[in-house]
């Protein structure tokens, strides 16, 4: 049975109040979870992957949730618990111990004044700021205007125009008493950006992290007597001045610079914070043009209204598609074959006298694969010895790996193989590594087959761009047809690049 036969679990926080308490005054944020589950329970069941729906109200109902079925992949939509930040976080620690793999992230971004800790250490600009511990007062800051926040808490919850203060003083210590009566909890003082707010989705999908494009709120409607935040009725309530005037630009019309140092912001925050799978980076762009880091949301809102969701779609990245790859993300986690569970099923193409099956290449490949390379007789030794390392590590690393590798089998043994990658330090663009059919069982259309399968994953992936490298010897002149004849163009040529008469020629296609 794979880990698609087992299905997959939905799991999120119950925001239901217990027994005998009345509505939360966040009841809006916490009921947001709600329409997350449905949708991505949607999305599988279009996928035609079975799903089942858990709420937990404790860390305590976890093992519970887990054991009411069979599913070995959790998308986990917890996003916080009456215990507080660390029990949310900890949920994909005991997913873990108990066999099961999550979606999502294990950091400690709930936390803001440790995100803003790894982001300093990391060089990532955040405004200044410093806690202030329930029942103490505040020292060392700054004469500008503040803002104060609960320092674990989720949706702007805690946040309205009254957190916005001039600076030292009676309305500050106002700010500050509410927080702790109201969340018992420190609050966070950190310097307020006044300025223009840039939101940034990010993906990974396999190992290709991936910046959406940017989306602005639009603040245009606000007069200069109401502080320009996203606070919790801008985002909760539907009734409010604040909910009907922060529309969303995306993308968002920025100075390539600026846009380019949001960018890099944003990924230098996912990798200082740890995320995985997927998140989103708020950012303060002030007067001069510098962007600041406010915030890391490790398991922001998809629900279909959400900012992720406008990303997505801009990306023109499918929502059951992105579904897809986190629980493959989390399929790799869990240590699963990569031939098996939720991994592309194998597709079969017709091949002469036979059916190819192209699937995830398996340790079992290596030596046909390495074989089957040598005997084309075009590679020469060296090329031959980068071959197996590139297989090695792709069989190694498996579907979370940078090397994405395929086998074409026919007759129960490997025939073919490709493979690609994503292009360091660019966005979208895809390098076709390594592409070769066994002498034996060439003009069958199994080059052909591995091309078309490969360049779907791309897209999958969110590429937009291959990029094939090959030689200019005469030998060589039917695999550079070969690419013509799959709508590749060449792009470049070098002279002598691989040898004194042996050109390199460069052949790219752009991806619907």
């Amino acid at each position: 049975m794979t880990a698609t036969d087992r299905g997959v679990l939905i799991l999120y926080n119950d925001p239901a109040p217990p027994a005998g308490e009345g509505p939360s005054r966040w009841e809006e944020s916490e009921a947001g979870v709600l329409d997350e589950a449905l949708a991505v329970a949607e999305a599988l069941a279009g996928l035609g992957i079975p799903s089942r729906r858990a709420g937990i109200r404790r860390l305590a109902d976890l093992p519970g949730a887990l054991a009411g079925g069979p599913e070995q992949i959790v998308f986990n939509l917890v996003e916080t618990l009456p215990a507080g930040a660390r029990d949310a976080n900890a949920v994909p620690a005991v997913c873990r111990a108990l066999g099961r793999a999550c979606t999502g992230n294990e950091t400690v971004s709930m936390d803001k004044w440790l995100t803003k800790a790894a982001l300093s250490a990391h060089g990532v600009p955040t405004p200044v700021g410093v806690v202030v511990p329930v029942g103490a007062k505040p020292a060392d800051l700054p004469p500008d205007r503040l803002i104060v926040k609960p320092i674990r808490a989720d949706g702007s919850e805690g946040i309205d125009a009254a957190s916005v203060v001039p600076g030292p003083g009676p309305e500050l210590q106002r700010a500050i008493r509410r927080v702790h009566r109201d969340f018992d909890q420190p609050a966070l003082v950190e310097q307020f950006i006044a300025g223009r707010e840039i939101n940034v989705s990010l993906i990974q999908r396999g190992g290709s992290l991936r910046v959406l494009p940017l989306a602005e709120i639009d603040f245009s409607a606000f007069g200069p007597d109401r502080p320009r935040i996203v606070d919790y009725a801008a985002k909760w309530r539907e009734e409010s001045f604040e909910f009907r005037n922060t529309p969303r630009k995306i993308p968002a019309s920025l100075p390539a610079k600026v846009a380019a140092e949001i960018r890099r912001h944003a990924r230098d925050a996912w990798h200082a914070v740890a995320c995985q799978d997927y998140a989103r980076v708020d950012c303060r762009v002030d007067a001069q043009g510098r962007a600041y880091v406010i915030e890391v949301n490790a398991n922001p809102d998809i629900s279909p209204d959400a900012g992720f969701r406008a990303a997505l779609s801009a990306g023109k990245i499918p929502f059951d598609q992105f579904v897809l790859a986190m629980l493959r993300n989390a399929e790799a986690r869990l240590g699963a074959s990569p031939a098996t569970g939720l991994a592309e099923p194998p597709t079969v193409s017709p091949a002469g006298d036979g059916q190819t099956e192209i699937r995830w290449s398996m340790q079992t490949d290596r030596q046909a694969v390495l074989d089957l390379l040598a005997g084309t007789g075009v590679f020469r030794p060296g090329e031959l010895d980068i071959a197996r390392e590139v297989l090695d590590d792709a069989l190694r690393a498996g579907p979370a790996g940078h090397y994405q590798s395929y086998t074409a089998e026919l007759d129960g043994r490997a025939v073919g193989w490709v493979c690609f990658g994503p292009t360091p330090c660019t966005e979208g663009t895809f390098d076709m590594y390594w592409l070769a059919v066994d002498i034996r069982c060439q003009k069958r259309g199994i080059g052909r087959a591995l091309m078309l399968r490969a360049e779907d994953q791309i897209v999958r992936r969110g590429g937009r761009l291959v990029v094939v490298e090959t030689s200019g010897r005469a030998d060589y002149e039917p695999t550079r047809h070969f690419y013509l004849r799959l709508g590749y163009h060449e792009a470049s040529r070098v002279a002598d690049f691989y040898a004194p008469g042996d050109d390199k020629v460069t052949y790219t296609k752009r991806l619907a």
